[in-house]
């Protein structure tokens, strides 16, 4: 009796692994988030719950600046995103711009002037 079992159970399938970043219904990876902010010393405990919250927070930030990007590169007639187009999209968004402000060195700057020798 005991032979059967133990057939029986293993034959049973095991449930799929599910992340913690499709419970939340994220793109971001929520390990990853938490592995940055347990290597980065920011606190001497983490709650289960924050790394959740933070992907979640920057999935959000990144949908509205690249979303903000593609109407401007839209309103210019491009297919593609490109630089500029993230850099004048945070400018002219009120609550992104502190984000951007002068103080700020712009990577469109460096890239967009080629190095002279």
């Amino acid at each position: 009796m005991a032979a059967k079992k133990r057939n029986q159970k293993s034959s049973k399938h095991r449930k799929q692994a599910v992340s913690r970043s499709r419970r939340a219904e994220l793109q971001f990876p929520v390990s990853r988030v938490e592995r940055y902010l347990r290597e980065g010393g920011y606190a001497r405990r983490l709650g289960s719950s924050a790394p959740v919250f933070l992907a979640g927070v920057l999935e959000y930030l990144t949908s509205n600046i690249l979303n903000l990007a593609g109407k401007e590169a839209q309103d210019k007639r491009r297919k593609r995103i490109a630089p500029q187009h993230l850099e004048t999209a945070m400018e002219n968004n009120e609550q992104l711009c502190p984000l951007v402000k002068d103080d700020n060195k712009s990577l469109v700057d460096e890239t967009a002037r080629p190095k002279k020798k």
